[in-house]
C-alpha cells in the first residue's frame, strides 16, 4: 500500500474504534471472535502509518530515517533506551519537536536500572487508556462498586500517577502508595461490605500480606499485580491467605500503562505448561522457564521479535505526544496467534475448554521477564523466576521470606561462586540456612534442568550456597519501596 493509502485507512480505524468506545457493550465489538487475521492486519498498517507520521512530524524518528538512508535499509528501526530516548532529546521525541504546553502529565520510570527517565503523555492518550482500563476491570471482576487502593509508590513515578488518574474516572481511588498501615486503615475503615482491588509490585502484596493485622477471609479483596513476574506459588499462596483473585497485568512506564493482561484462561494455561513438560518444549522458546501469558490487542500494540527474542512493541493508537515504534525494551519472549495455540494444544489432546472461558481469539504474549535478569552459572541460566517458584514450592520459606537476590563473586582463583540471599519478612529467621539448603537446591535442579546438570559437574568448594538475612539487612539494606526490586546484584 502506498503512504498515503496506509494513513487513510489507520485513520478510519482509529474512528471506528472512537465510536466502539462509546459503551462497555459496543467496546465488546472490537473483542468479536473471527477477527484474528484482520487484527493482525490492521495493527501492522496502523504501526506502518504510526511510522510514516513519526518520520515527517519527529525529528528523532527523521533522524533515524535518514540514517536508514545512508545505509540503504527500508525497514523500520528497531529502537530502544540506549539507542533512542537517551540519544535524543525529549523534545526531539515529541511530534512537532516540542512538548506541548497544556494537557501533559510528566512522569518518570522508577530508576530501578539507573537514573530515572522522564516520560511525557498527553490527555488523548490518557482517555484512551482510562477507558481500556476500565472496560478490562469490568471483565475481570464485573461491574459492582469497588475502591480502588493504589499501592504502587506515589509523586513522579509513572506507575502510581498513571493508575490514580486513570481509575479514579470510573471508580473511588485511594493512593495509599506502598504503606501497609494505610491500605489496613482503609479496608478498615469501609468495612467488609465493600469490594477492594489492590494495585501493586508482588512483592509489596506478599508483604502486606504477611504483616497485615486484618483477617483477609472476612473481605472482599483482588490484587492487581504489575511492574514485575509473579510465580504460580505465590498466587496461590496469596489466594490462600484470603484473596480472591489475583491477576497480573503487563505494561511499562516506556510505552503503556495496560498492553496486555491475564485471565481464567491464561492463568489455567500456564499451571497446564507447569506440569506439562513436553507442551512446554514444543510450544515455548524457553522450555526450561514458565513464562507469564497475558492476550494483548495487536491492532493496539503490534508486537514482534528480534533475533535474541527480545519483544519490539510498536503502540499504533494514534494522537500520542512522544510515538513509540519497534521499541524494544529488554524483555524476552514470544507471541502467539489463538489459532495456533489452539492447533498445539489439540495435537496434545488437550481440549481448550478445560482452560476455561477464553474470553476472545486475541493472540498470545507470553512473557519471560527481562532479557538481561538471568545469571548464568556452570552454562545454566537461573533466572529470578526459578527462584521464586523454590520459595512457594517450600512453605516455611514461603511464610517466613519477603524478598531474595541473587548474587554471582570469583575468589582469588577466579572460581565462580553462586549465593542465593533471602531476606526475612519480621525481622527474625525462622530457620537456618544449613538446614535447608540441600531442600532449596534440589528444588531448584528439579525446575530448572541445566542448573540440575551444572551441580553433577560442580567442585565441593563451589557448591551453590544459601545465605539468610534479617529484613532491610545485608544486599537488603537501604532497599526502596518505591521501586521494583533488583533480583540480580
Amino acid at each position: 500500500m502506498k503512504a498515503n493509502l496506509i494513513i487513510l485507512y489507520a485513520w478510519l480505524l482509529e474512528l471506528s474504534r472512537k465510536v466502539l468506545m462509546y459503551s462497555d457493550d459496543s467496546m465488546k465489538l472490537i473483542f468479536l471472535p473471527g477477527f484474528e487475521k484482520l487484527r493482525a492486519f490492521n495493527g501492522k498498517i496502523k504501526m506502518k502509518a504510526e511510522y510514516l507520521k513519526a518520520v515527517k512530524y519527529v525529528p528523532a524518528y527523521r533522524q533515524l530515517k535518514l540514517q536508514q538512508d545512508d545505509c540503504a535499509d527500508n525497514r523500520i528501526p528497531e529502537t530502544s533506551k540506549n539507542s533512542f530516548v537517551k540519544k535524543f532529546s525529549i523534545s526531539d521525541r515529541c511530534v512537532g519537536g516540542m512538548i506541548p504546553s497544556k494537557g501533559i502529565i510528566i512522569d518518570e520510570s522508577s530508576g530501578s536500572s539507573g537514573i530515572p527517565t522522564n516520560w511525557v503523555r498527553g490527555r488523548r492518550e490518557r482517555q484512551v487508556n482510562k477507558r481500556f482500563i476500565q472496560f478490562g476491570i469490568n471483565r475481570l471482576f464485573g461491574k459492582k462498586e469497588k475502591i480502588m487502593i493504589n499501592a504502587f509508590a506515589m509523586g513522579s513515578w509513572a506507575t502510581g500517577i498513571n493508575v490514580s488518574m486513570a481509575s479514579s474516572a470510573f471508580s473511588r481511588v485511594k493512593s495509599t502508595g506502598p504503606e501497609v498501615d494505610k491500605i489496613e486503615n482503609t479496608i478498615r475503615h469501609f468495612g467488609t461490605k465493600e469490594e477492594y482491588i489492590v494495585l501493586g509490585y508482588p512483592p509489596f502484596l506478599k508483604y502486606f500480606v504477611d504483616t497485615t493485622t486484618l483477617d483477609l477471609e472476612q473481605y472482599c479483596i483482588h490484587f492487581i499485580m504489575g511492574g514485575e513476574a509473579m510465580s504460580e506459588g505465590l498466587r496461590e499462596y496469596l489466594q490462600a491467605k484470603g484473596i480472591q483473585k489475583v491477576i497480573s497485568s503487563y505494561g511499562a512506564s516506556d510505552l503503556e500503562l495496560n498492553i496486555g493482561s491475564e485471565n481464567e484462561f491464561t492463568i489455567n494455561l500456564r499451571k497446564l505448561l507447569i506440569k506439562e513438560a513436553s507442551l512446554r518444549k514444543d510450544l515455548l522458546i524457553e522450555h526450561q522457564n514458565i513464562p507469564m501469558i497475558f492476550q494483548y490487542n495487536p491492532a493496539d500494540f503490534y508486537i514482534e521479535t528480534n533475533a535474541q527474542d527480545e519483544l519490539l512493541i510498536s503502540v499504533c493508537r494514534a494522537g500520542y505526544v512522544a510515538p513509540k515504534i519497534r521499541y524494544n525494551i529488554k524483555d524476552k519472549g514470544q507471541t502467539l496467534a489463538n489459532s495456533q495455540l489452539m492447533k498445539q494444544l489439540k495435537e496434545h489432546q488437550i481440549n481448550p475448554k478445560t482452560l476455561g472461558h477464553c474470553p476472545s481469539d486475541l493472540p498470545f504474549l507470553f512473557h519471560f521477564g527481562r532479557s538481561d535478569q538471568a545469571v548464568s552459572f556452570f552454562g545454566a541460566n537461573i533466572s529470578p523466576s526459578n527462584i521464586e517458584d523454590v520459595i512457594f514450592h517450600i512453605p516455611k520459606i514461603a511464610e517466613s521470606v519477603h524478598s531474595f537476590c541473587i548474587t554471582t563473586q570469583e575468589d582469588a582463583q577466579a572460581n565462580k561462586q553462586l549465593y542465593i540471599h533471602l531476606e526475612s519478612t519480621n525481622g527474625f529467621l525462622a530457620f537456618q540456612a544449613g538446614a535447608l539448603r540441600k531442600e532449596f537446591f534440589e528444588m531448584l535442579a528439579k525446575i530448572n534442568q541445566d542448573f540440575r546438570e551444572a551441580l553433577r559437574m560442580l567442585p565441593f568448594q563451589q557448591q551453590p550456597q544459601l545465605r539468610l538475612h534479617r529484613f532491610g539487612e545485608g544486599p537488603f539494606q537501604n532497599k526502596d519501596l518505591r521501586i521494583k526490586t533488583a533480583y540480580i546484584q
